[in-house]
């Protein structure tokens, strides 16, 4: 049998561009669950509401779409017969971006209002990131967790970099 080596998805990671840092981020296994229509999951999960991000412990579930979550950190509970739970993590990539500029960074790629009075700590959208489908929550005052399908990683990375690069530019005027 072949000996098979896993490789990254995101390279030339970390980047360090004026005030910001963008590194590449594990959030452990990732599933995907989506509650049956009319069922209840409230005696074993509770769903997050949109744009909500549920912590327990290094579990997270983070609301990802209409009637979706994003389970990170840890197995998911038995669903069954009230959820479909797939298993994502191999089909997405995660970055964080981080530092005093990544707000500013986020307003050259992404359409929402990401300020902290508008999108506080603890809260996720789905959106596009320039022309890229993505998962944003903000997991603190300056910074941001990011995810973006696996095969387009290259695509945020490098997108995500010219941001960055203008708004040093900018800021060294």
């Amino acid at each position: 049998m072949a000996d098979l080596i896993a490789t990254p998805a995101v390279t030339g990671l970390p980047l360090a561009i004026g005030r910001v840092t963008l590194t590449a981020f594990d959030p452990g296994p990732v599933t995907a669950i989506a509650p049956y229509p009319g069922r209840d999951l409230s005696a074993v999960l509770r769903f997050p509401a949109p744009g909500e991000v549920i912590e327990e412990g290094a579990r997270r579930l983070i609301w990802a779409g209409r009637e979706m979550a994003f389970l990170t950190g840890g197995p998911a509970p038995d669903l069954t017969g009230l959820a479909a739970v797939t298993d994502q993590s191999d089909g997405w990539v995660w970055v964080t971006l981080a530092g005093r500029d990544a707000t500013a960074v986020l307003a050259r790629l992404c359409p929402l209002d990401l300020r902290a009075s508008a999108f506080p700590l603890g809260t996720s959208a789905k959106s596009v990131l320039q022309h890229l489908s993505v998962l944003l929550v903000r997991t603190a005052e300056d910074a941001f967790q990011i995810a973006a399908y696996r095969s387009m990683a290259g695509t945020l990375v490098h997108d995500l970099s010219a941001a960055m690069q203008a708004v040093a530019a900018r800021a060294a005027l």
